[in-house]
């Protein structure tokens, strides 16, 4: 992904790429004449769901704009892919908005601040993280009813931390930049005295997100057993055959991780599966969780196997080198992540599809942007920004990003403008879906 030449080749490289997408042009934001119906791309999204899940997809979707745009990462990318490009190539994760970014645990116990979803990750151009980052601020503040003014310093101030950030460790050696990480002690530094206790609530809140308060949660004990406590249509039971499948495929799932974590995986043995509803834009895929259990019933693991298709972006970019989605998945958090899930590993499961496994519950924790006030939007929008461009670091050319960004404001504004356009954009896309569940073209599960 990238050579390994002299920084000011590298550079040069990167200001050579003004030339072919000035900074200016990147704050502009017109649909195309022949853009695709939003709703009609969900629709397609949705053929090789499960069809009984698709309401609860687009009720949530309907909730709000940013819950829209939360599901509408394969509308964005169609979207994006006529834009020009930089050249100046990422590991994307695909979908960064404000919500894809959270606390987990490291290998070490330690609490990280990271880039936390990638279900869509593949390689391409680092601005189309950078711009559905500040879409996704601007429309959270919309929401939460912030002036016009205040929204657009809060995505003013992620995309200034997302350059300022890339322009320090352009300065840094190869190794500094791999392990350099965000946690919390970090993060906390970013926040006002005033703003401490809801910050400290929600780390507290993660660090007891563990298997064993999972297990309290999410099962029941029965003939003295734990098993995972069903509640229909978001958790069910799977049949004989999805058990046996599973099972089956575990063996498979175990040969993906590393030797060491094999001898502690094998320390433990499957006791249940269910099928279980995640998140907006996942919803309709096939995920699982499945209950293991250590050294007795009080020492659990609860594992998700997550189903991984194409990324959305494939049909703009390159086709994956991966041949199976759940491997593209783990490689491409692996290699963006300052740290990943002792457990993350890959499998294909019955009838060829792909599949991620990950460790449902590691002390993680996610921000509550509808809460936030705007100065905690913009702080909050700023770590990101910081967070993101750390990510890239790793695997793209940052030296040339660095030189592209530049140390004047000027890409800062062209985001700014974007973010407030394609806010715009996302209002109209969702009621566009709000207008299609009221005519009847889609159905829609409210409040599930």
């Amino acid at each position: 992904m990238m050579n390994p030449t002299a920084p000011p080749e590298r550079a040069a490289h990167g200001k050579a790429a003004r030339k072919l997408v000035p900074r200016s042009e990147q704050g502009v934001w017109q649909p195309a004449a022949d853009r695709p119906d939003p709703v009609d791309i969900l629709i397609s999204q949705g053929a090789d769901r499960l069809a009984k899940l698709l309401p609860i997809r687009y009720g949530r979707m309907a909730a709000s704009p940013f819950a829209f745009l939360r599901g509408a990462a394969a509308v964005m990318a169609r979207d994006l892919a006529p834009l020009p490009r930089t050249g100046l190539t990422v590991q994307l994760c695909g979908d960064a908005h404000l919500l894809n970014f959270g606390l987990y645990a490291s290998p070490e116990r330690r609490l990280l601040f990271d880039v936390n979803d990638f279900d869509e990750t593949l390689p391409g151009p680092f601005e189309w993280d950078v711009k559905r980052l500040a879409a996704s601020i601007a429309v959270a503040g919309r929401d939460s009813g912030h002036s016009e003014a205040r929204v657009r310093r809060s995505v003013t101030a992620g995309m200034a931390a997302y350059r300022t950030g890339m322009r320090r460790l352009a300065k840094l050696g190869e190794l500094a930049v791999w392990y350099d990480r965000v946690d919390t002690d970090d993060a906390a530094e970013q926040v006002k005295h005033r703003d401490r206790r809801p910050v400290e609530h929600a780390l507290d809140h993660a660090r007891h997100r563990t298997s064993l308060q999972a297990l309290h949660k999410l099962t029941e004990v029965v003939d003295g057993r734990h098993w995972i406590i069903h509640n229909p249509p978001l958790v069910e039971p799977l049949g004989d055959f999805d058990q046996a499948a599973i099972r089956k495929v575990f063996t498979d799932y175990r040969a993906s991780l590393p030797e060491d974590r094999r001898v502690l995986l094998d320390r433990f043995r499957v006791i249940d599966v269910a099928r279980k509803v995640v998140g907006v834009g996942s919803v309709g895929t096939r995920c699982y969780i499945a209950l293991l259990e250590g050294r007795d019933p009080g020492d659990p693991l609860l594992l998700q196997i997550k189903e991984a298709g194409r990324s959305v972006l494939e049909p703009y970019l390159s086709p994956s080198e991966y041949d199976n989605g759940g491997r593209r998945v783990v490689c491409g958090q692996r290699m963006t992540q300052s740290a990943s899930d002792v457990f993350l590993g890959w499998v294909t499961g019955p009838r060829g599809r792909f599949y991620y496994w990950r460790q449902l519950r590691d002390m993680k924790g996610s921000a509550d942007v509808a809460s936030m006030d705007a100065g905690q939007l913009r702080r909050y929008g700023a770590l990101c920004g910081r967070t993101l461009a750390r990510a890239h670091a790793r695997t793209g050319d940052r030296i040339a990003i660095a030189a592209y960004l530049g140390s004047g404001t000027g890409f800062d504004r062209a985001l700014t403008e974007f973010a407030l356009r394609y806010a715009d954009q996302t209002y109209r896309d969702h009621a566009a879906l709000v207008a299609a569940i009221a005519q009847g073209r889609v159905k829609a599960a409210a409040g599930v």
